[in-house]
């Protein structure tokens, strides 16, 4: 998946925020410290002991992001965050997010969950596999059971071990807020507990692990989930910035797009209240270059 836009938020309650474990960040710089990544084994799901966490390298409060999942290029001049697809290898000489889908299949990995792992997708009452209403390529993961989130996170680990092995710091777990497009088959609570799983296994590799949208969830995104920053969509577009700012800081990265941006990208920079770290990407985040590219940021 490309991109996609989060469900208007609910109230939140405030929090105060709390650093990342094992890791220091200054003021306005990344954590010097780098990640202490595990090594990839031969069955691909990586040496780190269960529950023993690595220390992990923390976003930096400030730079300059970019989001390249429509196609990797050498990032813009000054860009100091770069967010590839987890079948990519990491920009050089930049802090590394990871892009990994964790509640829905990719495309290529339909047939392969469907042939492979049939228990773990969403099905309907007639037994037909529940399609993301929005994304009719990609098939919802079934969260709503132990033994199925137990098997999502066991196939998720190989990506997750993939990216800390190419030397990613963090990793972005895509459609979190999948239940909101379940049809009511699916409970946040369900997903929550799948979040958890996965946050749990990018720590013991040594990643940090970003919240994907979803401003509803406030505060237990954080405190109960364990996640570390957020990747957020149009979060000036749909004024959701404030739930995310509110319990993450600083370490909040909001990419806008250039087909519903309204007004001036200017008036957008001069906002006191957006996320320090907002860029302007095209919808389709296609590699630069190519027709339709857009990449600017404050």
């Amino acid at each position: 998946m490309l991109s996609r836009r989060s469900l208007v938020t609910t109230a939140l309650v405030a929090v105060a925020v709390t650093g990342l474990t094992g890791c220091a960040a200054g003021t306005g710089g990344a954590d010097t410290t780098p990640g202490a990544h595990r090594t990839v084994d031969d069955a691909g799901t990586g040496g780190a002991t269960a529950g023993v966490d690595v220390a992990a390298r923390a976003l930096p409060i400030g730079g300059i992001p970019d989001y390249q999942l429509g196609g990797s290029y050498t990032p813009p001049a000054g860009v100091t965050v770069v967010e590839r697809d987890s079948t990519e290898k990491p920009a050089a000489d930049v802090y590394g997010i990871c892009y990994v889908n964790g509640f829905q299949t990719q495309p290529e990995d339909r047939a392969s969950w469907l042939a492979e792992h049939p228990g773990a997708v969403l099905r309907t009452a007639t037994g037909k596999p529940v399609i993301d209403p929005g994304w009719p390529d990609e098939l919802i993961l079934d969260t709503r059971t132990a033994n199925a989130r137990a098997t999502i996170t066991s196939v998720l680990t190989r990506s997750i071990a993939r990216c800390a092995d190419r030397g990613f710091d963090a990793v972005e777990f895509d459609n979190l807020d999948s239940w909101t497009r379940s049809g009511g088959r699916l409970t946040r609570s369900g997903n929550l507990a799948l979040a958890t799983s996965l946050v749990r296994v990018a720590h013991q590799h040594g990643l940090a692990a970003a919240q994907k949208n979803t401003p509803q969830l406030g505060t237990s995104g954080r405190e109960r989930t364990g996640f570390d920053f957020v990747v957020a969509e149009e979060c000036v577009q749909y004024d959701e910035c404030a739930a995310y700012t509110d319990v993450y800081g600083a370490r909040v990265i909001d990419v806008e797009y250039a087909d519903t941006l309204k007004g001036k990208w200017s008036a957008v920079c001069a906002m006191t209240d957006r996320p320090r770290m907002t860029i302007l990407r095209d919808r389709d985040l296609v590699a630069a270059g190519e027709d339709g590219y857009v990449f600017r940021h404050c």
